[in-house]
Protein backbone atom coordinates (compact mmCIF):
# COMPACT_ATOMS: atom_id res chain seq x y z
CA UNK A 1 0.00 0.00 0.00
CA UNK A 2 1.12 3.85 -0.39
CA UNK A 3 -0.22 6.05 1.20
CA UNK A 4 -1.44 9.44 -0.34
CA UNK A 5 -3.33 12.49 1.51
CA UNK A 6 -4.85 15.65 0.40
CA UNK A 7 -3.65 19.14 2.19
CA UNK A 8 -4.12 22.87 2.08
CA UNK A 9 -1.19 23.73 -0.06
CA UNK A 10 1.01 27.62 0.17
CA UNK A 11 0.49 28.47 -3.67
CA UNK A 12 1.13 31.88 -5.36
CA UNK A 13 -1.45 34.51 -7.08
CA UNK A 14 -1.44 33.34 -11.02
CA UNK A 15 0.40 36.44 -11.76
CA UNK A 16 3.42 35.80 -9.71
CA UNK A 17 3.44 32.26 -10.57
CA UNK A 18 6.45 32.52 -13.73
CA UNK A 19 8.45 34.94 -11.06
CA UNK A 20 8.05 32.85 -8.07
CA UNK A 21 9.11 28.72 -9.59
CA UNK A 22 12.17 28.30 -9.25
CA UNK A 23 14.39 25.53 -10.25
CA UNK A 24 15.79 22.80 -7.61
CA UNK A 25 18.18 24.20 -4.89
CA UNK A 26 20.56 21.45 -5.89
CA UNK A 27 20.65 22.55 -9.48
CA UNK A 28 22.66 25.33 -9.21
CA UNK A 29 25.11 26.49 -7.34
CA UNK A 30 25.39 29.64 -5.26
CA UNK A 31 26.70 32.30 -8.11
CA UNK A 32 24.35 30.89 -10.38
CA UNK A 33 21.27 31.05 -8.02
CA UNK A 34 22.45 35.25 -8.16
CA UNK A 35 22.14 35.52 -11.45
CA UNK A 36 19.01 33.76 -11.83
CA UNK A 37 17.12 35.70 -8.96
CA UNK A 38 18.92 38.82 -9.71
CA UNK A 39 16.48 41.41 -10.29
CA UNK A 40 13.44 39.66 -9.41
CA UNK A 41 12.16 39.53 -5.31
CA UNK A 42 9.86 36.57 -6.20
CA UNK A 43 12.22 34.25 -6.88
CA UNK A 44 11.66 31.54 -4.12
CA UNK A 45 15.35 30.90 -4.50
CA UNK A 46 15.30 33.45 -1.90
CA UNK A 47 14.53 30.84 0.36
CA UNK A 48 16.15 27.85 -0.80
CA UNK A 49 19.39 29.38 -1.48
CA UNK A 50 18.87 32.36 0.87
CA UNK A 51 22.95 32.89 0.99
CA UNK A 52 22.03 35.11 -2.19
CA UNK A 53 21.04 37.88 -0.07
CA UNK A 54 24.05 37.95 1.77
CA UNK A 55 27.62 38.89 1.13
CA UNK A 56 29.52 36.29 -1.47
CA UNK A 57 31.60 33.86 0.39
CA UNK A 58 29.68 33.30 3.32
CA UNK A 59 29.20 29.87 4.74
CA UNK A 60 26.29 28.58 3.07
CA UNK A 61 25.37 26.29 6.00
CA UNK A 62 25.99 29.17 8.95
CA UNK A 63 23.41 30.43 10.82
CA UNK A 64 23.24 33.35 9.21
CA UNK A 65 21.82 31.95 6.13
CA UNK A 66 19.51 29.87 8.46
CA UNK A 67 18.48 32.78 9.56
CA UNK A 68 17.55 34.84 6.35
CA UNK A 69 15.85 31.35 4.81
CA UNK A 70 13.26 31.91 8.05
CA UNK A 71 13.08 35.85 7.58
CA UNK A 72 12.69 35.35 3.41
CA UNK A 73 9.96 32.57 4.20
CA UNK A 74 7.70 34.62 6.39
CA UNK A 75 8.04 38.02 3.93
CA UNK A 76 6.77 35.74 1.21
CA UNK A 77 3.65 34.87 3.10
CA UNK A 78 3.07 38.47 4.57
CA UNK A 79 3.24 39.80 1.14
CA UNK A 80 0.91 37.58 0.23
CA UNK A 81 3.33 35.66 -2.70
CA UNK A 82 2.75 32.68 -1.06
CA UNK A 83 -1.66 32.23 0.14
CA UNK A 84 -3.13 29.23 1.51
CA UNK A 85 -5.61 26.87 0.39
CA UNK A 86 -8.82 26.93 2.45
CA UNK A 87 -9.50 23.24 1.97
CA UNK A 88 -7.26 19.86 1.33
CA UNK A 89 -6.70 19.66 -2.10
CA UNK A 90 -4.81 17.04 -4.25
CA UNK A 91 -3.12 18.79 -7.40
CA UNK A 92 -2.05 17.66 -10.65
CA UNK A 93 1.13 19.23 -11.86
CA UNK A 94 2.38 18.18 -15.34
CA UNK A 95 5.60 19.22 -17.49
CA UNK A 96 6.30 19.32 -21.55
CA UNK A 97 9.64 19.21 -22.85
CA UNK A 98 10.40 18.40 -26.23
CA UNK A 99 6.69 17.76 -27.70
CA UNK A 100 6.34 15.20 -24.53
CA UNK A 101 3.99 15.77 -21.62
CA UNK A 102 3.84 14.16 -18.49
CA UNK A 103 1.60 14.20 -16.12
CA UNK A 104 2.28 14.22 -12.05
CA UNK A 105 -0.44 13.91 -8.75
CA UNK A 106 1.33 16.39 -6.15
CA UNK A 107 0.05 14.78 -2.71
CA UNK A 108 1.44 14.09 0.30
CA UNK A 109 3.05 10.97 1.65
CA UNK A 110 3.77 9.22 4.81
CA UNK A 111 6.91 8.91 6.39
CA UNK A 112 6.17 5.11 8.04
CA UNK A 113 6.42 4.77 3.98
CA UNK A 114 9.89 5.61 3.74
CA UNK A 115 10.80 3.71 6.79
CA UNK A 116 9.33 0.23 6.06
CA UNK A 117 10.70 0.62 2.50
CA UNK A 118 7.40 1.20 0.39
CA UNK A 119 9.33 4.47 -0.84
CA UNK A 120 12.19 2.34 -2.51
CA UNK A 121 15.24 3.86 -2.78
CA UNK A 122 18.32 3.32 -5.53
CA UNK A 123 20.80 6.15 -4.44
CA UNK A 124 22.66 6.35 -1.44
CA UNK A 125 22.63 10.08 0.41
CA UNK A 126 25.01 12.15 2.46
CA UNK A 127 24.75 12.43 5.85
CA UNK A 128 25.99 16.42 5.55
CA UNK A 129 23.14 17.41 2.93
CA UNK A 130 20.60 15.85 4.56
CA UNK A 131 21.06 17.71 7.76
CA UNK A 132 21.23 20.70 5.60
CA UNK A 133 17.84 20.00 3.91
CA UNK A 134 16.55 18.75 7.53
CA UNK A 135 17.61 21.63 9.19
CA UNK A 136 15.81 23.92 6.18
CA UNK A 137 12.47 21.96 7.03
CA UNK A 138 12.68 22.17 10.30
CA UNK A 139 13.23 26.16 10.46
CA UNK A 140 10.67 27.07 7.55
CA UNK A 141 7.97 24.01 9.20
CA UNK A 142 7.51 23.30 5.66
CA UNK A 143 8.49 21.20 2.95
CA UNK A 144 9.44 24.49 0.59
CA UNK A 145 10.38 21.74 -2.43
CA UNK A 146 8.53 18.94 -2.94
CA UNK A 147 10.33 15.06 -3.96
CA UNK A 148 9.65 13.54 -7.32
CA UNK A 149 8.48 9.80 -6.90
CA UNK A 150 7.43 7.55 -9.62
CA UNK A 151 4.94 4.46 -9.47
CA UNK A 152 3.70 1.76 -11.67
CA UNK A 153 1.15 3.25 -14.09
CA UNK A 154 -2.22 2.17 -13.20
CA UNK A 155 -5.40 2.85 -15.72
CA UNK A 156 -7.53 3.74 -13.10
CA UNK A 157 -5.66 6.19 -11.94
CA UNK A 158 -4.54 7.46 -15.45
CA UNK A 159 -7.57 8.05 -16.56
CA UNK A 160 -8.62 10.14 -13.38
CA UNK A 161 -5.97 12.18 -14.13
CA UNK A 162 -6.68 12.58 -17.87
CA UNK A 163 -10.54 13.14 -17.42
CA UNK A 164 -9.67 16.04 -14.66
CA UNK A 165 -7.52 17.76 -17.05
CA UNK A 166 -9.86 17.44 -20.33
CA UNK A 167 -12.65 19.01 -17.83
CA UNK A 168 -10.88 21.47 -16.24
CA UNK A 169 -8.45 24.56 -17.01
CA UNK A 170 -4.61 24.74 -15.77
CA UNK A 171 -5.01 27.40 -12.80
CA UNK A 172 -1.21 28.21 -13.88
CA UNK A 173 0.33 27.58 -16.91
CA UNK A 174 3.64 28.68 -17.98
CA UNK A 175 7.00 28.51 -20.26
CA UNK A 176 10.02 28.43 -18.50
CA UNK A 177 13.36 30.17 -19.50
CA UNK A 178 14.68 26.91 -20.40
CA UNK A 179 11.74 26.07 -23.02
CA UNK A 180 9.75 23.32 -20.34
CA UNK A 181 5.95 24.12 -20.07
CA UNK A 182 4.45 23.73 -16.61
CA UNK A 183 1.28 23.26 -16.02
CA UNK A 184 -0.37 23.07 -13.00
CA UNK A 185 -3.93 21.64 -11.68
CA UNK A 186 -6.30 22.04 -8.26
CA UNK A 187 -8.17 18.90 -7.75
CA UNK A 188 -10.99 20.27 -5.38
CA UNK A 189 -13.49 17.31 -6.12
CA UNK A 190 -13.74 15.51 -2.80
CA UNK A 191 -14.89 12.05 -4.92
CA UNK A 192 -12.16 12.50 -7.09
CA UNK A 193 -9.61 12.93 -4.54
CA UNK A 194 -11.01 10.05 -2.14
CA UNK A 195 -10.86 7.80 -5.25
CA UNK A 196 -7.49 8.37 -5.95
CA UNK A 197 -6.59 7.97 -1.98
CA UNK A 198 -8.30 4.47 -2.05
CA UNK A 199 -6.59 3.52 -5.33
CA UNK A 200 -3.10 4.50 -3.99
CA UNK A 201 -4.09 2.88 -0.79
CA UNK A 202 -5.09 -0.17 -1.96
CA UNK A 203 -3.42 -1.02 -5.50
CA UNK A 204 -0.48 1.02 -5.43
CA UNK A 205 2.28 -1.54 -3.75
CA UNK A 206 5.73 0.60 -3.96
CA UNK A 207 6.64 4.23 -4.71
CA UNK A 208 10.00 4.69 -6.11
CA UNK A 209 12.30 7.85 -5.81
CA UNK A 210 13.21 9.35 -9.00
CA UNK A 211 14.81 12.41 -7.52
CA UNK A 212 15.07 14.11 -3.91
CA UNK A 213 16.82 10.97 -2.16
CA UNK A 214 18.36 14.02 0.18
CA UNK A 215 14.74 15.80 0.87
CA UNK A 216 13.17 12.28 1.09
CA UNK A 217 15.21 11.60 3.90
CA UNK A 218 15.43 15.08 5.16
CA UNK A 219 11.97 15.35 5.59
CA UNK A 220 11.42 11.80 7.30
CA UNK A 221 14.06 12.40 9.79
CA UNK A 222 12.05 15.85 10.90
CA UNK A 223 8.72 13.55 10.84
CA UNK A 224 10.83 11.21 12.98
CA UNK A 225 11.98 13.63 15.51
CA UNK A 226 8.77 15.45 15.62
CA UNK A 227 7.13 12.69 16.96
CA UNK A 228 9.42 12.16 19.72
CA UNK A 229 8.52 15.26 21.28
CA UNK A 230 5.09 15.33 21.14
CA UNK A 231 3.44 13.30 23.98
CA UNK A 232 0.25 13.17 22.16
CA UNK A 233 1.24 11.93 18.98
CA UNK A 234 -1.45 10.29 17.05
CA UNK A 235 0.65 9.04 13.41
CA UNK A 236 -1.78 11.57 11.88
CA UNK A 237 -0.47 14.84 12.36
CA UNK A 238 1.21 16.73 9.35
CA UNK A 239 4.25 16.57 10.49
CA UNK A 240 4.08 12.77 9.60
CA UNK A 241 3.56 13.66 5.60
CA UNK A 242 5.97 15.40 3.50
CA UNK A 243 5.19 16.96 -0.23
CA UNK A 244 5.78 14.57 -3.17
CA UNK A 245 4.86 14.80 -7.23
CA UNK A 246 4.12 11.52 -8.46
CA UNK A 247 4.33 10.12 -12.03
CA UNK A 248 3.52 6.54 -13.58
CA UNK A 249 6.50 5.29 -14.76
CA UNK A 250 5.37 4.84 -17.91
CA UNK A 251 5.79 8.61 -18.93
CA UNK A 252 9.34 9.40 -17.28
CA UNK A 253 12.00 9.60 -19.52
CA UNK A 254 15.90 9.09 -17.78
CA UNK A 255 18.72 11.29 -19.50
CA UNK A 256 22.05 9.74 -20.12
CA UNK A 257 24.43 11.33 -17.09
CA UNK A 258 27.99 11.34 -18.70
CA UNK A 259 31.72 11.47 -17.36
CA UNK A 260 34.49 13.44 -18.44
CA UNK A 261 38.25 12.49 -17.05
CA UNK A 262 41.02 14.89 -16.26
CA UNK A 263 43.76 12.23 -17.54
CA UNK A 264 44.73 8.92 -18.80
CA UNK A 265 46.85 8.02 -15.64
CA UNK A 266 50.08 8.41 -17.51
CA UNK A 267 49.17 6.55 -21.19
CA UNK A 268 49.31 8.50 -23.89
CA UNK A 269 46.50 7.82 -26.50
CA UNK A 270 48.06 4.87 -28.35
CA UNK A 271 48.47 3.03 -25.41
CA UNK A 272 45.31 3.94 -24.09
CA UNK A 273 43.48 2.82 -27.43
CA UNK A 274 45.44 -0.50 -26.91
CA UNK A 275 43.83 -1.24 -23.61
CA UNK A 276 40.70 -0.86 -24.34
CA UNK A 277 40.63 -2.96 -27.41
CA UNK A 278 41.20 -6.07 -24.60
CA UNK A 279 37.52 -5.50 -23.74
CA UNK A 280 35.45 -3.20 -26.17
CA UNK A 281 35.16 -3.30 -30.06
CA UNK A 282 36.09 0.31 -30.87
CA UNK A 283 35.41 1.99 -33.88
CA UNK A 284 36.82 5.63 -34.43
CA UNK A 285 33.80 7.63 -36.05
CA UNK A 286 36.09 10.62 -36.76
CA UNK A 287 35.30 14.52 -35.63
CA UNK A 288 31.60 14.01 -35.65
CA UNK A 289 29.81 13.62 -32.82
CA UNK A 290 28.40 9.96 -32.29
CA UNK A 291 25.82 9.29 -29.54
CA UNK A 292 25.32 5.62 -28.06
CA UNK A 293 23.00 3.65 -30.29
CA UNK A 294 22.27 1.02 -27.46
CA UNK A 295 22.91 -0.63 -24.33
CA UNK A 296 26.62 -1.54 -23.58
CA UNK A 297 27.53 0.58 -26.41
CA UNK A 298 29.59 4.08 -25.36
CA UNK A 299 30.94 7.08 -27.13
CA UNK A 300 34.66 8.63 -26.43
CA UNK A 301 35.44 11.75 -27.18
CA UNK A 302 39.60 11.78 -27.20
CA UNK A 303 41.88 13.47 -28.93
CA UNK A 304 39.56 15.60 -31.35
CA UNK A 305 38.38 12.46 -32.65
CA UNK A 306 34.89 10.17 -31.90
CA UNK A 307 34.66 6.94 -30.86
CA UNK A 308 31.92 4.02 -30.32
CA UNK A 309 33.11 1.21 -27.77
CA UNK A 310 31.19 -1.40 -27.21
CA UNK A 311 31.85 -3.64 -24.95
CA UNK A 312 32.51 -7.54 -25.70
CA UNK A 313 30.18 -10.38 -24.52
CA UNK A 314 31.75 -11.75 -21.16
CA UNK A 315 33.49 -8.59 -19.82
CA UNK A 316 29.81 -8.08 -17.71
CA UNK A 317 26.96 -9.52 -16.82
CA UNK A 318 23.64 -9.29 -17.66
CA UNK A 319 22.11 -10.81 -14.80
CA UNK A 320 23.47 -8.80 -12.61
CA UNK A 321 20.85 -5.87 -11.83
CA UNK A 322 23.95 -3.64 -10.64
CA UNK A 323 26.42 -5.51 -13.36
CA UNK A 324 24.15 -5.07 -16.20
CA UNK A 325 24.34 -0.77 -15.73
CA UNK A 326 26.45 1.05 -18.30
CA UNK A 327 27.99 3.21 -15.34
CA UNK A 328 28.95 0.45 -13.51
CA UNK A 329 30.45 -1.56 -16.97
CA UNK A 330 32.48 1.64 -17.74
CA UNK A 331 33.32 1.86 -13.82
CA UNK A 332 34.73 -1.87 -13.98
CA UNK A 333 36.27 -1.82 -17.49
CA UNK A 334 37.70 1.56 -17.73
CA UNK A 335 37.62 4.05 -15.00
CA UNK A 336 39.16 1.38 -11.96
CA UNK A 337 41.42 -1.05 -13.86
CA UNK A 338 42.97 1.57 -16.71
CA UNK A 339 42.29 5.15 -15.25
CA UNK A 340 42.96 4.23 -11.54
CA UNK A 341 39.63 6.16 -10.92
CA UNK A 342 38.16 4.26 -8.09
CA UNK A 343 35.85 5.94 -5.99
CA UNK A 344 33.34 8.46 -8.15
CA UNK A 345 32.09 9.97 -5.15
CA UNK A 346 35.87 11.57 -4.08
CA UNK A 347 38.12 11.37 -6.81
CA UNK A 348 39.24 14.71 -8.10
CA UNK A 349 39.38 13.45 -11.57
CA UNK A 350 36.52 13.09 -12.48
CA UNK A 351 33.54 14.99 -13.63
CA UNK A 352 29.98 14.25 -14.42
CA UNK A 353 27.36 16.17 -17.33
CA UNK A 354 23.87 15.76 -17.49
CA UNK A 355 22.91 14.86 -20.93
CA UNK A 356 20.56 17.63 -21.01
CA UNK A 357 23.31 19.60 -21.95
CA UNK A 358 24.51 17.53 -25.04
CA UNK A 359 27.52 16.09 -26.14
CA UNK A 360 28.42 18.95 -27.16
CA UNK A 361 29.14 19.81 -23.61
CA UNK A 362 31.76 16.89 -23.64
CA UNK A 363 33.73 18.39 -26.52
CA UNK A 364 33.74 21.72 -25.05
CA UNK A 365 35.64 20.61 -22.37
CA UNK A 366 37.96 18.00 -23.57
CA UNK A 367 38.99 20.49 -26.52
CA UNK A 368 39.63 23.46 -24.07
CA UNK A 369 42.47 21.24 -22.53
CA UNK A 370 40.35 21.35 -18.69
CA UNK A 371 39.31 17.40 -19.67
CA UNK A 372 41.58 14.79 -21.65
CA UNK A 373 38.47 12.43 -22.45
CA UNK A 374 34.90 11.90 -22.36
CA UNK A 375 32.57 9.59 -22.19
CA UNK A 376 28.87 9.33 -23.15
CA UNK A 377 26.66 6.96 -22.02
CA UNK A 378 23.17 4.87 -22.87
CA UNK A 379 20.71 5.93 -20.71
CA UNK A 380 19.32 3.84 -17.84
CA UNK A 381 15.94 2.84 -18.35
CA UNK A 382 13.08 3.27 -16.08
CA UNK A 383 12.81 -1.06 -15.62
CA UNK A 384 16.34 -0.86 -14.41
CA UNK A 385 15.84 1.43 -11.66
CA UNK A 386 12.69 -0.34 -10.33
CA UNK A 387 14.24 -3.76 -10.64
CA UNK A 388 17.54 -1.72 -8.89
CA UNK A 389 15.28 -0.55 -5.86
CA UNK A 390 13.35 -3.52 -5.73
CA UNK A 391 15.77 -5.87 -5.10
CA UNK A 392 17.79 -3.26 -2.49
CA UNK A 393 20.57 -2.12 -4.54
CA UNK A 394 21.91 1.00 -4.59
CA UNK A 395 22.99 2.49 -8.00
CA UNK A 396 26.36 3.81 -8.67
CA UNK A 397 26.87 7.71 -8.25
CA UNK A 398 25.55 10.07 -11.20
CA UNK A 399 23.44 7.70 -12.92
CA UNK A 400 20.15 9.30 -13.53
CA UNK A 401 19.57 12.20 -14.70
CA UNK A 402 15.71 13.18 -14.85
CA UNK A 403 14.40 16.19 -17.15
CA UNK A 404 12.47 18.55 -16.58
CA UNK A 405 13.75 19.16 -13.21
CA UNK A 406 10.50 20.08 -10.73
CA UNK A 407 9.82 23.35 -10.35
CA UNK A 408 9.41 24.79 -6.63
CA UNK A 409 7.03 26.76 -5.47
CA UNK A 410 4.42 25.90 -7.36
CA UNK A 411 2.67 24.60 -4.24
CA UNK A 412 3.95 24.19 -0.45
CA UNK A 413 3.09 21.97 1.84
CA UNK A 414 3.20 23.48 6.14
CA UNK A 415 3.72 20.60 8.55
CA UNK A 416 1.38 21.98 10.89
Amino acid sequence: MSILKAFRGLRPPVNLVKQLASRPYDVLNSDEARIEADGNPYSLLHVTKAEIDLPRGIDEHGQEVYDKVVENFSKFRKNGWLVQDSEDNLYIYAQTMEGRTQYGIVGCTHIDDYFNNHIKKHELTRKDKEDDRMIHVKITNANVEPVFFSYPAHPEVDAIVSEFVKKHAPVNNFVADEGFGHHFWVIDDKAVIARLVELFKNEIPSLYVADGHHRTAAAARVGLEKRKFNPDHTGQEEYNYFMSVLFPDNQLKIIDYNRLVMDLNGLNITDFICKLNEVFIVDKKGNEIYKPCCLHNFSMYLGGEWYSLTAKPGAYTDSDPIGVLDVTILSNLILDPILDIKDLRTSKRIDFVGGIRGLGELKKHVDSGEMKAAFALYPVSMKQLIDIADTGNIMPPKTTWFEPKLRSGLVVHLLD
